[in-house]
């Protein structure tokens, strides 16, 4: 498996892809990368609250295990997906990406992503 620098340049080279951010649990970033410039710090630190606040979400509607979550907004889609106990994957991608790939890449590949942190 490729180290944490390249797996962020690999999303963020995918042409859906406009930027990807990975977050530490506590809320601060740990790289980023993609066409799009974005805080990184504040996206850190909201995207850690987001994926908190969403698990207890799912805990109190019976639902154990977050795995990701969507985010639709009129210009762009954000998907939230943690990596183990240490971190989260936020990817922010155009409005017109066919998500379901990027989502079931990214399942197929979360044991390996969260041995990167």
């Amino acid at each position: 498996m490729a180290g944490l620098r390249e797996v962020v340049q690999g999303l963020a080279a995918r042409p859906d892809v406009d930027a990807v951010v990975v977050v530490s649990s506590d809320g601060l970033p740990i790289d980023s990368g993609g066409r799009t410039t974005l805080d990184s710090e504040a996206v850190a630190a909201l995207a850690a609250t987001f994926a908190n606040g969403a698990r207890r979400l799912g805990q109190a509607a019976d639902c154990d295990g977050l795995t990701a979550t969507v985010l639709e907004f009129e210009s762009r889609l954000a998907l939230v997906r943690p990596l183990g106990t240490e971190g989260h994957l936020f990817i922010l991608a155009s409005p017109d990406t066919n998500i379901g790939p990027l989502l079931f890449e990214l399942r197929q590949q979360a044991a390996s992503l969260a041995t990167l942190l």
